[in-house]
């Protein structure tokens, strides 16, 4: 049985002048620098919170976001699940998947 720590995700969300930015990443990553060339992505604890998130949580605030950013297997796979993003437009720096999604 995998460590329960490992299965969940962190979530954060963000009120930016009438937006609603979700940052949610996978627990395992925060506080973790990836880098791949010119590319840099930090999983930082400011951003990405440090609250405990399910996969429910995670896509009830994708469904209200207007902006959003996601770190992770689980977290971009949640984002993909609830078409929030297109799997085709993932990202990934140093073998970590990361995607961003905005509504307008």
């Amino acid at each position: 049985m995998e460590d329960e720590r490992t299965e969940t995700m962190c979530l954060k969300v963000h009120k930016i002048r009438g937006e609603v930015m979700v940052a949610v990443c996978d627990s395992e990553l925060l506080g973790k620098t990836f880098d791949e060339g010119a590319l840099s992505l930090t999983v930082d604890a400011a951003f990405f919170g440090e609250e405990e998130a399910t996969v429910r949580d995670v896509a009830e605030a994708l469904a209200r976001a207007s902006i959003a950013n996601m770190v992770g297997e689980r977290a971009v796979a949640c984002g993909i699940e609830t078409n929030c993003i297109d799997g085709r437009n993932v990202l990934r720096i140093d073998g970590v998947p990361t995607a961003q999604m905005v509504r307008m």
